[in-house]
């Protein structure tokens, strides 16, 4: 029994050592590209345009983000993605919130069918409506404004399921008994439920923040207007056009390298607040009562 017990044990430690070694490897595919991204937004002008994978800064340089601030005139698009990220991101959670906290009624009229139109929602692929969301916001006047981009995917289904579940969490019973006591239904839902489902909260604000932070269709299919640009859409601008010039200055390696950098660092700026809450509300989202 005792050699089995070993067997068994030498068994779990190979498969432990070649779990680490193939989670090591899939965390360097993604981190050795950002290190180069990094490196190479640090480097001088000529030494970015070698064909190196660079790993430390070359000719240790600051002008990227100099020229990308001054010359580039980034800070236009960067407002436009705050503008349109945060306001759509409130909006969004807020809607799907409501949404997902209506279809917790047992007795609500028709609830499976409706629930069922959000989940065929959910089997429709962007590419299919395309045409008719721009013909839709060309009808309301809505082409080349921000407008159009806080209203596109103001809601889902994925979020108003995953808010559903997570309220499925909170016990029936406490609605209830603050109803007795004389509460109404937007009182419960804002100081009872949004409070309990902190967890599902972060994880619909980090996965809509993310989407609307790196959104690129929208922008491209309703903006025509340079002033409008997002974030995105300016530095795939600027990445493509190999030669394009700003000034008196060339576009360089490490000038785009600069503007992606520039372009996550809200989001990491943001994660390590949601983190705690987020993984928290991964694994409770997969379980209800």
């Amino acid at each position: 029994m005792s050699d089995r017990f070993e067997r068994l044990g030498w068994k779990n430690k190979t498969f432990d050592t070649l779990n680490a070694l193939f989670l090591l490897a899939l965390m360097l595919t993604m981190l050795i590209p950002f290190i180069n991204v990094l490196a190479l937004s640090f480097s001088s002008g000529v030494a970015s345009m070698q064909p190196d994978i660079v790993l430390w800064p070359k000719a240790f340089s600051a002008e990227g983000y100099s020229i990308v601030w001054k010359s580039l005139d980034i800070w236009r698009p960067l407002m436009n993605s705050v503008i349109v990220t945060v306001i759509g991101t409130a909006l969004h959670v807020m809607l799907s919130s409501l949404a997902g906290y209506v279809f917790i009624y047992p007795r609500l009229p028709g609830r499976k069918i409706m629930l069922t139109f959000v989940l065929i929602t959910m089997m429709v692929p962007q590419e299919a409506i395309m045409i008719p969301l721009y013909v839709v916001n060309k009808d309301l006047h809505l082409i080349n404004t921000l407008t159009a981009l806080v209203l596109s995917g103001l809601v889902s289904g994925f979020s108003i399921l995953l808010m559903r579940s997570f309220f499925l969490n909170v016990p029936y019973e406490m609605a209830e008994s603050a109803k007795i006591d004389g509460a109404g239904e937007f009182r419960i839902f804002l100081t009872m439920y949004m409070r309990l489902a902190a967890a599902g909260l972060a994880t619909v604000v980090l996965f809509e923040f993310v989407g609307r932070w790196n959104m690129f269709t929208a922008p491209v299919m309703f903006i025509n207007d340079t002033m409008k640009y997002t974030l995105q859409v300016a530095l795939k601008a600027m990445i493509i056009d190999t030669n394009s010039n700003s000034g008196t200055y060339m576009i360089t390696t490490n000038v785009r390298m600069a503007g992606i950098i520039i372009s996550i660092i809200p989001l990491m700026a943001v994660y390590p607040f949601v983190q705690k809450y987020f993984m928290k509300g991964i694994l409770l989202g997969a379980s209800k009562e």
